[in-house]
């Protein structure tokens, strides 16, 4: 079912009005109280948002009057942005003063246009009246308030399980019995996490093992415990005593009770403990239990199952590598899936369903309960038209009970916070197995404002990134590849069906087959190669926030400028517009009247070759990627763009424009791509105070660094890739270069013949910072400096391809941080390394901490 994000939404208006009121605009009076009374309003209803979003689904009254809100408290975030806007306006005003702008100078820089003023007042008092006709109505739901503690609510698990219905899981069993079968090395007792995402049969494998003869004999006393919605010491106890005891009665005992009963149940008893469906990801609770159970004389022969969906429940519980548990092959999907769809051996009489199963069990990825879902709903329907229903729909449309997949799935929805749910289901704003990028994805998040302020000494991208993690620990999406600062990662197609049903009315992929698209929709993807059939849907939408074009044809040139001037001209408070690839020759002048745009993709817009007059109007760009283009030169303008943190640059240009003092104050990650006539880097590198990376690629020509590079004290990343001709010199280095402190994080020095040498101001000024350093295919690398011995905090050495080196400078020992050092291809280096590995300080790193690859 279609989610409003309601309270996530409430949230992030409301940051914004409190920002607001700390900012140098001078509001009129009239402004203030109207700003001030619709804050009142917002914080009355979303502290009882929770009860409401927990109602919603059996009031249908309700739900309609959230949607309602939801509407008007976007409105209200569009005219709270209008003010940054104006803010913005007038800064860029104020560091770049002409003729036209003589008026906003007299007036100052803090001042509203009384102008403006007025139509600000008129719009915040038609957002209050929107919301004071609602009043009566929310009132009447007798909403309560309530915290935003995500309990997940589901059926009870049991230990039986008939092995006779379990397919394609021996394999698995087997694996588990053996991790079981090991003797314990400490007093810690082992605990097995088995992890995966909802419905790939976790339970089932637990039952499975804890029902197997062997595991019978293994352990005398055998506990299985549905954990589910709360991880409740006293609760745990009462089911553990219980499940031992079944005539134990304790709904009266005391804490102290529990435990000294538990440990008289426990004593001199080999125990297996299942812990079934845990959610918890707080660590001192399992610690409690846990160290209550160490407490008890069989606790170091005993062993623990924990089955969940969560990465960082099994870090918590068990310090061993966890269980994932994987998908089921296609033939024991078939199997179990002919199981449920048809009565014992019916299936022989029906081979032209059997051939549209195959195709409906591939729509499942190897996700049992998603195979035995869409069975079901075809046991005993021999109509073919039924058949063909089920396969060409989405999974996420049909009809499902409590039991099935997609409800299934959806707890793990569920036990996310709002701000997470929101970031979640965005995703689907992407097609089935798309291969999605950290840091495009984080830039989306950023422009829709679906990010928590950062914290002290955090940046967005930083906050983008715990966001991924998260999601990578609850197992809804998975990392395919790292590269470098970023990785790749891939979502399950059934987790896409549940992104695709909880966004309904958020997020919308349009086609040429497309009818009408929901008014509520504000991120759309359009992706056909008939582009010229999709702008109808398009003409009567205004509040789209979100475009992102792929797979249109190259050849409809005239197609695709007619869509871009129907978004510009329609959707005023777009955030982001992604065209990558497209055969644009020119964006239109009337991109500057895009006030909101926080996120323009241009990557492979191959023929565009200058930017619009109008460009430095995107006062609100955040992120800019002019990838693959053909631009000559960067406008002059283009520094004016003050909240500019993200720029990635193609030009034909040899030299860059010198950067002046006070523009791009906000810019934290610059990378240049291709620009293969560049033979220098800008002047005035200093004056980017907030750049946290400089990643530089195929510039061929490109021969040295900037000498201003020194004073970026906040540099964290510096990348350079397949620049054959830079040698990393820098100016010569003044007395106080000694003592310079840097940040840098990771150097990467990837194809240069011309390095003889590595950069010592910067990295010997990152000494106490540096922690991944990575050479490769530096062919005239002869040595490494012997000062590389004071980067005390490397942690990571990675060495390929440097067929001339042959040493690591002597001292290495001293570098106690080391974890990781690679050698690949280098013969004199692996040659005086593979017999003896390398000392560092008192440990022998050899095995896996010293990678010694094969030389052919």
């Amino acid at each position: 079912m279609a989610e409003t994000f309601l309270f996530n939404i409430a949230e992030r208006v409301l940051e914004k009005l409190v920002h607001l009121s700390a900012q140098e605009i001078r509001l009129a009076f009239n402004v203030k109280t109207d700003l001030k009374k619709l804050e009142d309003t917002m914080i009355s209803i979303k502290a009882v948002l929770l009860d409401a979003e927990r109602q919603q689904h059996q009031n249908e009254k309700l739900r309609l009057c959230m949607w309602k809100l939801r509407g008007i408290f976007y409105d209200a975030e569009d005219v709270i942005d209008d003010f940054k806007c104006e803010a913005l306006r007038k800064q860029d005003a104020t560091n770049h003063p002409d003729i036209n702008n003589l008026k906003v100078r007299v007036l100052g820089s803090c001042c509203l246009p009384l102008s403006l003023s007025l139509k600000m007042s008129h719009k915040i008092k038609d957002i209050n009246g929107r919301l004071g006709k609602l009043a009566t109505e929310w009132k009447s739901f007798e909403l309560r308030q309530c915290s935003d503690n995500r309990h997940v609510f589901r059926r009870e698990t049991i230990s039986f399980v008939d092995s006779s219905d379990v397919i394609g899981r021996d394999k698995d069993k087997e694996n588990i019995i053996s991790m079981l079968m090991k003797p314990s090395e400490d007093r810690n007792v082992p605990v097995i996490p088995i992890v995966g995402i909802g419905g790939l049969g976790k339970t089932t494998l637990a039952q499975l093992v804890y029902n197997d003869d062997q595991i019978t004999s293994l352990f005398p006393l055998k506990i299985w415990i549905c954990v589910s919605e709360e991880f409740d010491l006293s609760r745990l106890l009462k089911l553990i005593i219980q499940s031992v005891n079944k005539e134990e009665r304790c709904d009266d005992s005391t804490l102290d009770g529990l435990q000294a009963r538990l440990r008289s149940l426990l004593n001199d008893k080999k125990f297996l403990l299942v812990l079934d469906d845990v959610w918890n990801e707080n660590q001192a609770k399992w610690v409690e239990l846990r160290n209550l159970l160490r407490s008890t004389d069989g606790f170091s022969l005993s062993k623990i199952i924990v089955t969940t969906r969560s990465l960082d429940v099994a870090s918590i519980m068990s310090p061993n590598r966890p269980y994932i548990l994987k998908g089921l092959p296609l033939e024991d999907c078939l199997t179990l899936f002919t199981k449920w769809a048809f009565n014992d051996g019916a299936e022989k009489h029906y081979p032209n369903l059997i051939r549209i199963g195959e195709e409906i069990v591939k729509k499942c990825k190897g996700v049992p309960l998603a195979v035995r879902t869409l069975g079901s709903l075809l046991f005993q329907k021999t109509d073919e038209s039924d058949w063909i229903y089920i396969r060409d729909s989405e999974i996420w449309r049909l009809d499902q009970h409590e039991n099935d997949i997609l409800p299934v799935l959806k707890l793990s929805y569920n036990h996310l916070p709002s701000h997470l749910q929101r970031c979640f289901a965005f995703l689907s704003l992407y097609k089935k197995d798309k291969v999605y990028l950290s840091d495009d994805v984080i830039r989306l998040w950023m422009a829709n404002g679906l990010l928590e302020h950062p914290k002290q000494n955090q940046e967005w991208e930083d906050v983008g990134k715990r966001y991924l993690n998260e999601l990578l620990s609850r197992c809804l999406i998975q990392k395919e590849n790292k590269f470098r600062l970023k990785f790749t990662f891939k979502m399950h197609d059934l987790v896409h069906d549940l992104a695709l049903d909880v966004s309904q009315k958020e997020c919308k992929i349009v086609n040429s087959e497309t009818k009408t698209v929901d008014e509520n929709v504000r991120h759309l993807l359009l992706c056909d190669e008939k582009l010229v059939e999709v702008p109808h849907v398009l003409e009567e939408m205004k509040n789209v926030r979100t475009i992102i074009i792929q797979d249109a044809l190259v050849e409809s040139k005239a197609i695709h400028e007619s869509v871009i001037n129907l978004c510009v001209s329609n959707f005023k408070y777009l955030r982001a517009l992604e065209l990558r690839g497209l055969p644009l020759t020119a964006l239109p002048n009337s991109i500057g009247t895009l006030k909101h745009l926080r996120d323009l993709d241009l990557d492979g817009c191959s023929r565009i070759r200058e930017l619009p007059r109008s460009f430095n109007k995107l006062r609100s760009l955040q992120s800019l990627n002019l990838r693959d283009t053909d631009l000559k030169q960067l406008p002059d303008s283009l520094q004016r763009l003050i909240e500019l943190s993200h720029l990635v640059i193609t030009i034909k240009a040899t030299h860059l424009k010198e950067i002046q003092a006070g523009c791009w104050t906000s810019l934290q990650y610059v990378k240049l791509v291709r620009c293969i006539n560049l033979e220098c880097l800008p002047e005035g590198m200093q004056y980017l105070k907030s750049l946290r990376t400089l990643a530089l690629r195929y510039c061929i020509r490109l021969v040295s660094l900037p000498w201003s590079l020194k004073f970026l004290t906040k540099l964290e990343h510096l990348v350079i890739v397949d620049c054959a001709q830079i040698n990393l010199k820098m100016e010569a280095e003044e007395e106080e270069d000694n003592d310079l402190q840097l940040s840098l994080k990771t150097f990467l020095m990837d194809g240069s013949d011309a390095l003889t040498d590595l950069p010592r101001l910067l990295l010997q000024g990152s000494s106490s910072t540096l922690q991944q350093l990575q050479i490769s295919w530096c062919p005239n690398l002869f040595v490494l400096p012997s000062w590389l011995l004071n980067l005390t905090s490397l942690q990571k050495l990675e060495i390929k391809d440097c067929g001339n080196l042959s040493a690591l400078p002597e001292g290495i020992d001293r570098l106690t941080n080391l974890r990781e050092l690679t050698i690949d291809r280098c013969p004199e280096l692996s040659k005086r390394y593979r017999e003896n590995g390398v000392k560092i300080g008192t440990k022998l790193l050899t095995s896996k901490r010293l990678l010694l690859m094969n030389e052919d």
